[in-house]
Order: C-alpha cells, then sequence, then structure tokens
C-alpha cells in the first residue's frame, strides 16, 4: 500500500512538471504555453520546456487575437464577451511569463492587451445588461434566472453599470421560488421533543437554501410579518398518525431439567459415593415491549393553483424492549444464561419525549432528502 502510494505520487508529480509539448502537438498552443512557463519556474534551465515555449507562445498569440478579432466581426449576442475571455488569456500568458525567469529569457517582450480590456468590458456589460433586459421580459421563473446571471456579470465588468443593481434585485426576486412551511402542531404532551423536530427542519431548509439560492423558505408568521409579497408554493408537514408507548407483555413459561446433577451422597459396601439424578425448574420468562411509531406526510402545492406538486409519507418506527425472568425449583437446572436473567429486574421504559424523537430521526432522515431532490431543479 505505501508502494502504491509513492507511485501515484510520483505519477501526479510528473503530470504537474510536463514540459506541454504534448499540448503544442494537440495543437492547444495556450495550454503548452502554461505548462512550459509552469516547468521553468522550477527548472529555469529546463530544455524540453525552454524549445516548447518558444515555438507555442507565437502560435498562442496568433490564435488568441484571431479569434477575438473573430467573436467581434461575430453576429453573437455575446461577441465582446467572448473576445475579452481571448484577451484575457494573453494577458494571463504576459503575467505568467513576467514571474518566471526562466520563460522570461525565451520570451522577453511578452505581449498583453491591457488597454483594450477596458473598452471591451463596456462593451461586454452593455450586451449582457440588453440581454438580461431581454430575458427578464419573457416572464418565467427560468428566463429571469439567466437574466440574474448576467446582471451579475455585467456588474462584475462594470460596477454599478447603469440601473444594473435594481435589475439584480428584480430578476434575483422573480427567479426565486418562495415556500411557506406549515408545520402542523403536535399534541401538548410531546411538545419539547415536537417542537425540537420541527426546530431541525425549519433549520435545515434555512441552512441548505440560503438568501444566495433560489429558493427560500418562510414560516407563516416569518411571511407575515415581512409581508411576503408573493408566496409560491406551501410546504405541509403533519403527522397523519403516530402512537408513543404502545406496550406488550409476554411471558413464556417452560418447566427445564439437567440431567445427571448431583443430588447427594450413598455408602455402597461401605464407600461414599455420588449420587446423581434429574433436577428441574419451572421458568417464566417475560419480555415487556414499547413501540413508538408515526407516519409524516409531506405534501407540497402550488399557491397560486392550489394543485399537489409531489405528495410523500414517511414512516417511522422505535422498539425498546426489556427482558427479566424467575423460576420455581431446582437453580440447576438453569442454564449461565436462565440463571443470569433470573437476576434481572423489570427496568422503566425511556419517557415518551425520548421516544418521540426515537421513532421520528428515521423520519427525518428520509424527509430531509426528498425535499433536496424535489428542490434541485430549482
Amino acid at each position: 500500500m505505501r508502494h502504491l502510494y509513492f507511485l501515484i505520487l510520483s505519477v501526479l508529480i510528473l503530470s504537474a512538471c510536463s514540459s506541454g509539448k504534448k499540448a503544442y502537438e494537440r495543437g492547444n498552443y495556450y495550454e503548452a504555453v502554461m505548462q512550459a512557463i509552469g516547468r521553468l519556474r522550477q527548472n529555469p534551465d529546463h530544455k524540453k520546456s525552454k524549445e516548447t515555449l518558444r515555438n507555442s507562445y507565437p502560435l498562442a498569440v496568433d490564435w488568441l487575437e484571431s479569434d477575438a478579432k473573430n467573436k467581434i466581426a461575430s453576429n453573437s449576442n455575446t461577441k465582446f464577451k467572448d473576445a475579452l475571455n481571448s484577451y484575457e488569456q494573453i494577458n494571463s500568458m504576459y503575467e505568467a511569463i513576467r514571474q518566471s525567469p526562466g520563460a522570461l529569457k525565451v520570451i522577453p517582450n511578452p505581449k498583453n492587451y491591457y488597454s483594450e480590456i477596458a473598452p471591451l468590458k463596456e462593451k461586454a456589460a452593455e450586451e449582457l445588461y440588453n440581454s438580461g433586459i431581454d430575458l427578464l421580459m419573457k416572464g418565467t421563473r427560468e428566463d429571469a434566472k439567466r437574466a440574474f446571471f448576467n446582471f451579475n456579470e455585467t456588474n462584475a465588468y462594470v460596477p454599478g453599470y447603469k440601473d444594473v443593481v435594481e435589475y439584480l434585485e428584480k430578476s434575483k426576486f422573480e427567479a426565486t421560488t418562495f415556500v411557506v412551511l406549515e408545520q402542523v402542531a403536535i399534541p401538548t404532551r410531546y411538545n419539547l421533543s415536537g417542537g425540537f423536530f420541527q426546530d431541525r427542519i425549519e433549520e435545515y431548509v434555512n441552512r441548505n437554501y440560503p438568501d444566495q439560492g433560489f429558493v427560500k423558505f418562510y414560516t407563516p408568521q416569518a411571511a407575515q410579518n415581512i409581508q411576503l409579497p408573493r408566496v409560491d408554493q406551501i410546504m405541509r408537514l403533519q403527522f397523519d398518525d403516530f402512537s408513543v408507548g404502545n406496550t406488550t407483555v409476554r411471558e413464556k413459561e417452560e418447566t427445564v431439567k439437567k440431567d445427571s446433577v448431583k443430588v447427594g451422597e450413598a455408602k455402597i459396601d461401605g464407600k461414599t459415593v455420588p449420587v446423581y439424578n434429574t433436577v428441574t425448574a419451572k421458568l417464566t420468562t417475560v419480555r415487556k415491549e414499547v413501540v413508538s411509531e408515526g407516519l409524516l406526510s409531506m405534501v407540497i402545492v402550488d399557491a397560486q393553483t392550489g394543485g399537489v406538486l409531489i405528495h410523500r409519507k414517511f414512516p417511522g418506527r422505535y422498539e425498546w424492549f426489556t427482558t427479566w425472568g424467575r423460576f420455581n425449583g431446582d437453580e440447576r437446572a438453569l442454564t449461565d444464561q436462565q440463571a443470569e436473567l433470573c437476576k434481572r429486574r423489570e427496568i422503566q421504559p425511556p419517557d415518551p419525549q425520548a421516544m418521540f424523537l426515537a421513532f421520528a430521526g428515521p423520519i427525518y432522515d428520509q424527509l430531509t432528502p426528498a425535499i433536496r431532490s424535489f428542490y434541485q431543479r430549482y
């Protein structure tokens, strides 16, 4: 195993130290340049890397320049953004070469396009901004989601471009599914455990669906407090049925015996000899079972139409038991396990609060993946 570890580590190190020659031969000149520079940082005199860099750099610059110009001349809705990416790759090579003395000896005057970046960013921001508005006007949640990403990129290229901040908020609102989570109250005698169960569910949705996502959960009270302007879905969680502490006591009686047990001594022909016989006892074994179980229903409905989007049920069960025993007769008839059982005393089961949580745990473990599965497409 140790040998395999070092073998894998050696392969990874060799891969990381590639001269870039293979990438050059595949025609991936940018990757060849970056790999060669990486190797020259470790070994400034690496001959193969120098050769690769010398051959691939002018081809990479030429290809990226041509690619940027072709994109600007195209009719693509993202032509300036795409051209910007090509110029930024040229700038990435420029910075990488300047930070590698070995590479700088091979390419002493690397090219950069920093003067072209600012105007292109302005144009890229404009096209993304316009595209975002067009998407937002389509009025669907998916288009609003795409619009949000466009506005986000717009703001990254030119912070505060026009009224992009307002459109970011608007598109985020239109793209978000607002869900009111209704949980039916649990009877007072289970209030502590029931409240803990409900809190875990609310904590789960708030942790897994934060503000930066496109699904947001509210309790009915929270939605009312902030006067939530729109509710898209309602998730209702309730126990269709549950019982705590159903007790069953079962007794089993049996006669147990053991042969060849020394029961005394006798004198035969003047000698004392042991006397063996069969001994018996009546053994009563008691098993006390306390079962708690429930069935949770999850229904998600469309808040506008009332249509059911999904309806699932999740069962949970917890069984607690204890055993003890008693006997009448000769204790020697008992096995070691039977004797130990008869020394036990009845013990009390967990309180109802603890048993509620015990069967609710498996329900929670089924419920949360179901929520995640349903909302992963949002």
